[in-house]
């Protein structure tokens, strides 16, 4: 074998070796529960498939390079120097690459991919949560090392090779190159058939985990860059448009200029007792997942508060987000509109920053926004300043307690001082509290612990009932106590009886929701978008529990619907109670962007369809909060497809085209 190529064979070698290792450790880390058909045997196989593919691109660019005389390490001695500068570049970004792979799939239960990027964006914030959240210094000596390592075998490789003995001769050496171009092109390729290997090829393994595990890093990196851009496709709204509007219940629709808006009018439900104009305290709570907290039963009892206020008012155990991710979660509760911008998100884009919000048609009100740390994370302060008129913004600076990590102040001060502020107010008010404490580096402050009471779980059961780390249940259940010191001091506050408060996940977190719901959630990442939905109202509302389906977009008009406000809608939700009073919910349908496996679908009537933006297979799974009924079987696809499809052109559209300057000049 020429030496080059038996250089470039043992250093692919190492590198595959490698690969495989951190595939396995992911599987080891974050493996779920598979039985059956259910092997990781072909997601292992396939992951080979990404692993050389990359290895094979190298290989042959470096083959090439070397064809050149003056760039060949054995006929020029000096051009070593060069290609162990280069490899050593290129490991530094090999190591860097994985070593952030494997926290980015920590953080999301998600592979590295380009949406990475958006992190970028708040750079000085994303770096505070990561140093205070991981071992910075040593994740950089382990890089350092592991990448001078490396180095160091290739080098040897090279002497290797080098000692091997002659050169063969020219016919030799031509079929040696021949057969490695050959086997070089077969693995870029990816299989012998017409069509190349695609990342989305991982997506027909059946499921997100397995399909995650495959993946390579730095290919689903590249590949994903191609959904960087925003816009729409006029044709493809104005085609679902009439459906679409018929659905949102437009007033005046019209394909020609694709007007969404519509009056909303209140419920006249619910006889508000103790004011004309009630007040309203949103909370959007970080990272609630439904399947970690008591509601869905959980045995680790991780919520019994907000359980015990869930049967107090009006609870949805069928409510999903739009899209994971707090920035898009605040986006999609303000302005109505998913946000399916697919790097980004929607508040970092300038010529979205212009956005209607149902929150303006509470006339004569004040408008809070509480945030314990700072707005200028993910452009929010733009997004809220601009659009909500005469806001308070109250955030990191605003408070007299102190901050307790990257986040700012705790969720309980967060609340005791809006409380504060509340009291204090003459007018009805329209406040929003997000909270952020369930979050990495989950921090639990020292003044709290001995009220609160830290818990530690042994690993095994940690694991079974959905969550990583005793730090991680013991933020949410931080998230509870929070929830309870908030409302036992609002109990006692002038505002109290006058006040719908209202409780919503930003997002969930994937994970292993075991029995506690359907397979589906575990198996396709519903758990990541499935959160809780509370209207609770001390004297004004009914205590119920409602299986309907829901959506952090229906938020606003359902509140308005309840406090007795008329207004106007431009987004996408709808008044839930309206509708439960018309239909039972029977219509409500949910659209879901999984923006990570880049995969576009809809909950209807128990079932949630998903399909591949760019190649793979849909597929249509029960995802009811039950067990499917026995013998159920599934409906036609066609008309989910549909929806799916066209939810998700609109949301495009609608983003560019919800802007509050133009609603003014229509009225």
């Amino acid at each position: 074998m020429p030496k080059t190529l038996r250089w470039i064979g043992m250093t692919s070698l190492l590198l595959l070796l490698l690969m495989t290792l951190a595939r396995l450790a992911v599987y080891y880390r974050f493996r779920l529960p598979v039985t059956g058909s259910d092997s990781i045997g072909p997601a292992l196989w396939l992951g080979f498939r990404f692993d050389f593919r990359l290895l094979a691109s190298l290989g042959l660019f470096v083959g090439l390079l070397t064809a050149i005389k003056a760039l060949d390490p054995f006929r020029n001695k000096k051009a070593i120097k060069g290609w162990l500068f280069f490899y050593t570049v290129f490991l530094l970004v090999f190591v860097l690459f994985y070593l952030i792979d494997f926290l980015h799939f920590v953080y999301l239960n998600q592979r590295l991919n380009a949406s990475a990027l958006g992190f970028l964006q708040d750079a000085g914030i994303s770096f505070r949560m990561v140093w205070q959240t991981y071992p910075v210094i040593r994740l950089l000596l382990l890089l350092v090392g592991l990448t001078a390592l490396l180095r160091w075998c290739i080098q040897k490789f090279y002497q290797r090779a080098d000692r091997a003995s002659a050169q063969p001769g020219r016919a030799n050496r031509i079929l040696w190159y021949i057969a490695a171009f050959l086997l070089a092109a077969i693995g870029i390729f990816g299989r012998v058939g017409q069509y190349p290997l695609r990342w989305s090829d991982a997506f027909n393994l059946g499921s997100d985990f397995k399909a995650n595990l495959a993946l390579n890093p730095i290919q689903s990196f590249a590949s994903s860059f191609r959904f960087r851009s925003s816009g729409y496709d006029v044709a493809r709204v104005k085609a679902a448009y009439p459906a679409v509007a018929a659905y949102l219940g437009v007033d005046k629709p019209d394909v020609n200029t694709l007007n969404f808006s519509r009056a909303g009018l209140p419920d006249s439900l619910y006889n508000w007792q103790g004011g004309s104009k009630p007040n309203v305290v949103l909370v959007i709570c970080e990272s609630f997942s439904a399947y970690k907290s008591s509601m869905w039963g959980n045995p680790l009892n991780t919520t019994p508060f907000f359980d015990s206020l869930s049967r107090q008012g009006i609870f949805f155990d069928h409510c999903f987000t739009p899209l994971i991710g707090t920035a898009k979660g605040v986006w999609a509760t303000v302005t109505g509109i998913p946000d399916v911008e697919l790097i980004k998100t929607a508040s970092r884009n300038p010529m979205m920053v212009d956005q209607h919000t149902i929150i303006n048609d509470f006339a004569g009100y004040d408008k809070y926004y509480f945030l314990g740390g700072s707005t200028s994370w993910a452009n929010i302060r733009g997004i809220l300043t601009n659009n909500i008129d005469s806001l308070k913004l109250y955030e990191e600076g605003s408070y007299d307690v102190p901050r307790v990590d990257v986040w700012g102040i705790s969720d309980k001060n967060l609340f005791l001082q809006a409380d504060k502020v509340l009291r204090q107010n003459k007018q009805p008010f329209f406040a929003v509290i997000q909270t952020a404490d369930n979050h990495r580096p989950y921090t639990i402050p020292e003044e709290d612990r001995a009220a609160f009471k830290p818990v530690t779980v042994s690993s095994d059961s940690l694991h079974r009932f959905g969550f990583e780390s005793n730090e991680e249940l013991n933020a949410f259940r931080y998230t509870d106590f929070c929830f309870r010191s908030f409302m036992e001091k609002a109990a006692s506050a002038p505002y109290f009886d006058n006040t719908l408060f209202v409780f919503v996940g930003d997002h969930g977190i994937a994970g292993d929701a075991g029995t506690m719901l359907p397979p589906a959630y575990t198996k396709n990442g519903l758990t990541a978008h499935h959160v809780p939905l509370l209207f609770y109202a001390h004297k004004n509302l009914p205590a119920f529990r409602l299986n309907e389906l829901a959506s952090q977009v229906d938020v606003l008009p359902t509140i308005a619907g309840i406090t007795g406000i008329s207004y106007t809608n431009t987004g996408w939700g709808r008044d839930l109670l309206r509708q439960h009073a018309k239909d039972s919910g029977a219509g409500n349908r949910a659209f879901i962007l999984d923006y990570n496996n880049k995969r576009l679908g809809t909950l209807y009537n128990d079932w949630y369809y998903s399909e591949p933006m760019q190649g793979g297979q849909p597929f249509l799974v029960w995802a009811g909060t039950q067990a499917a009924p026995a013998a159920t079987a599934p409906p036609a696809a066609i008309d989910y497809k549909w929806w799916s499809e066209a939810s998700y052109e609109t949301a495009r559209y609608l983003l560019l085209h919800n802007q509050k300057s133009k609603l003014k000049q229509q009225k």
